[in-house]
């Protein structure tokens, strides 16, 4: 029993001292990639969350499902999925969650945390104050816990402020704006006016449920009253929920950080004055047996304050795919901007302007120009505001989040301040460090000395060398032009072959495609064109273009629309091969395409976007000479498909495919980094939509490392992640190692990306 007296002075609260080498402000996705990438490499983290649970707004408490690059699989950015404990984080959701259950998904962020011995966490941690060193350093910051009733102070020779409002970055007076900025500045054409607001609002949102039986509904007194208070009223359907009501978006208006509780509550009264008009309006059938099961208690939040870096990310760099020495990260999100009225708004709940490609972002749009140890990660980053359209989403967040962790622990490891990593040497390293993670920097591979595997001789047991993908018995209609993406290399003719079906005597369109740039997948380069003459009823159609590529790349071997034919498609499915069309998806405002008005510097293209499974078939196409998948495109130092597929691929008729690694000498060998193939193009929403598979049909299961002599290192049976890394309980020498792979399916091959010997 505890007894206390009176006492004259004030008490003051339980405080305790935390001290590590990195304090990360902020538990959202941002905040936990950083956390985790930086524990890893071995220095000590505080992650410091001011809510119950991990996330942010991809946490139960919001429940905004997690996007990037492949935006929905709706536009042209092919395999772009962020990489390293993003993608990570994503492919167990998957395995464990692929409902789209947010409770889950906080469950998996929780258990990533604290399964890194490094990572101290403290929940429900709002921090409050900033103590600088100097005009140019923190020193430490102060928060507290109500549940505990807490006070701590988090001190360390570096700090990230990924709290999304800058509350550190703020307090510690780094310099940043909040608005957008005009035209003019940094030539910016998209830039919008003071008409259109110069910020995004916030977002609740809400499921409901059958209860089975009748549930009457008597709204509380401060619900919306007239529903056309809302000019896009119509787009309210019954079975929505959830961030499908992405456009449920308010305080544009206004200050978006100390008003938010005012905005809470508008949107609250925005949210059960619509639930009223589902139940009681008389609009809506079957609604009798709906009740409410979820209604937000926080506002999920878009955009506040933005910090100055030592670059900062604009229009320009997105739409034109600008290069940068220090890239270490990539967006491929639309320039997403929205009306600044939000749900009162009559206006397109936003304005989404596409790239032809994803782009990069440096490393200088982290590094606080201001605060020499002070990191950026988040929606903060260093960005204008039409570019921060697209870098604010929170799969390129956690991209970001990665660069920070990784970045900080070689400030650790060298006592060198964020800056001083864009020396030239350092931000090698830093890439090739992010490279083997996973982070897949675009243009920028890991470094073919970092790998043991380039100084080996490779052989395989089979390499696939696909001069046909097998037909089956389903047949895709041409009623939109669809196109088979292939790996073409340079100065080839090719010879191409697929059945066909057609309705009456026709023509047919096919044309071989490419990307004006390289690396792309927007096929805006038509190389040649061919007409191909059809009879009534099914024949196989045999054709080949004059022209050859000038580079290695992916091509489309397009077939333009036409009602009266149909092709046959494969039920196969191989590595860096796909089937797109010229397709729509409104989601992220894809009509098929893009056509900007004049004078805001976009550009103007079609999109070419693949079906989800288990729509997502390949043509039962025939390609002569065949694609070749061999071994040469392991220790290229990329991990994912890139101008070709890059990766080994057995062949199906291989029962037993085994890789054969060999030295001229004994080698010391500590770990292996195998990058398997967990289709870096499905985007994985984390909540809400659901998915077909918990494992990618791509992905190896099963596998075995033994060294020549014999000796088994590792045999893994229900592998399901992209990334795996042995690490050898002792030091290991050797004059080779073999790889046995079994193939994921009858209908696809064993694949592996690259595999790194250290």
């Amino acid at each position: 029993m505890i007894v206390k007296k009176f006492e004259k002075k004030e008490r003051s609260l339980h405080h305790e001292l935390v001290a590590s080498d990195l304090v990360i402000i902020g538990g959202g996705i941002a905040g936990v990639c950083a956390a985790i990438t930086a524990a890893r490499k071995g220095i000590k983290v505080a992650l410091v969350q001011d809510r119950p649970v991990l996330g942010g707004n991809a946490s139960s408490e919001v429940r905004l499902w997690i996007l990037g690059a492949t935006s929905h699989m709706g536009n042209n950015n092919r395999w772009s999925r962020e990489g390293g404990v993003m993608d990570e984080i994503l492919v167990e959701n998957m395995y464990r969650n692929k409902e789209g259950n947010a409770v889950i998904f906080d469950t998996i962020l929780l258990d990533k945390v604290m399964m890194e011995d490094n990572i101290q966490l403290f929940l429900n941690t709002a921090v409050y104050e900033v103590t600088k060193k100097d005009e140019r350093s923190i020193q430490s910051v102060k928060g507290f816990n109500a549940q505990n009733s807490t006070s701590y102070i988090f001190s360390a020779p570096l700090f990230c402020d990924a709290s999304g409002d800058g509350l550190v970055a703020f307090q510690a007076g780094a310099a940043f704006r909040m608005g957008a900025e005009t035209k003019e500045e940094f030539g910016e054409l998209f830039a919008p006016d003071e008409t259109y607001g110069e910020l995004l609002g916030h977002s609740m949102y809400f499921y409901s449920k059958s209860a089975g039986q009748h549930v009457k509904y008597r709204p509380p007194a401060y619900a919306l009253k007239d529903i056309k208070e809302i000019p896009r009223y119509k787009l309210i359907s019954k079975t929505d929920m959830g961030c499908r009501f992405w456009w449920f978006e308010y305080g544009g208006r206004t200050d978006t950080i100390h008003k938010t509780e005012e905005i809470k509550y508008e949107l609250w009264k925005v949210i059960y004055g619509v639930w009223d008009y589902i139940k009681n309006s008389g609009e809506f059938d079957d609604v009798d047996d709906l009740t409410l099961e979820w209604v937000a208690t926080v506002p999920g939040k878009r955009e506040s304050r933005r910090f100055e870096g030592h670059y900062m990310l604009r229009q320009q760099d997105v739409i034109e795919q600008r290069s940068f020495p220090d890239a270490v990260a990539h967006g491929g999100w639309a320039l997403d901007l929205h009306p600044a009225d939000g749900i009162y708004s009559d206006q397109s709940g936003c304005t989404q302007w596409h790239a032809k490609g994803v782009y990069e972002i440096p490393y200088r749009s982290y590094v606080s120009k201001d605060i020499e140890n002070l990191f950026l990660a988040g929606r903060i980053i260093s960005a204008t505001h039409v570019a921060f359209g697209s870098s604010r989403v929170m799969a390129t967040c956690g991209n970001g989040g990665q660069v920070v962790g990784m970045a900080a622990a070689l400030c650790k490891r060298d006592g060198a301040k964020p800056v001083q990593l864009l020396d030239s040497s350092r931000m090698v390293e830093l890439q090739d460090e992010l490279n083997l993670i996973g982070q897949a920097i675009p243009h920028v591979p890991l470094r073919k000395n970092i790998n043991k595997l380039n100084t080996s001789t490779v052989t395989a047991s089979s390499s696939l060398t696909l001069d046909h993908l097998p037909g089956t018995d389903s047949w895709v209609t041409l009623s939109i032009a669809v196109a088979q993406l292939l790996p073409l290399v340079a100065n080839q003719l090719y010879q191409f072959a697929i059945k066909a079906r057609a309705k009456e005597a026709t023509n047919l369109t096919v044309q071989l495609r490419t990307s004006s740039k390289m690396a792309n997948y927007t096929p805006d380069v038509v190389i040649e064109e061919l007409v191909l003459s059809l009879q009534p009823g099914e024949q196989r159609l045999s054709f080949a273009f004059d022209a050859t590529l000038d580079t290695a790349q992916y091509a489309f071997i397009t077939f333009l629309s036409n009602d009266l034919v149909a092709l046959q498609e494969s039920d196969h499915l191989y590595t860096g091969m796909m089937r797109v069309c010229n397709g729509e998806n409104k989601a992220v405002s894809n009509t098929g395409k893009q056509t900007p008005p004049d004078g805001i510097g976009i550009d103007a293209f079609e999109f070419w976007i693949p079906k989800r499974r288990p729509d997502g078939k390949n043509l039962a196409l025939s390609v002569s000479p065949g694609i070749d998948f061999s071994t040469q495109y392991l220790g290229n130092g990329l991990t994912r498909p890139w101008l070709q597929a890059n990766a080994w691929v057995a062949d199906l008729q291989d029962v037993q495919p085994t890789l054969r690694i060999e030295w001229d000498c004994v080698q010391i060998v500590s770990e292996l980094r195998l990058f398997w193939d967990t289709d870096y193009d499905h985007a994985m929403e984390s909540t809400l939509m659901g998915h077909p598979d918990d494992v990618m049909p791509f992905c190896v299961r099963q596998y075995k490392v033994y060294t020549l002599e014999g000796q088994l290192l590792t045999e893994v049976t229900d592998n399901y992640q992209t990334l795996n890394v042995v690490q050898l309980d002792a030091v290991v020498q050797t004059k080779g190692l073999l790889l046995e792979v079994a193939h994921p399916s009858p209908y696809v091959p064993a694949a592996l990306f690259e595999i790194i010997v250290k």
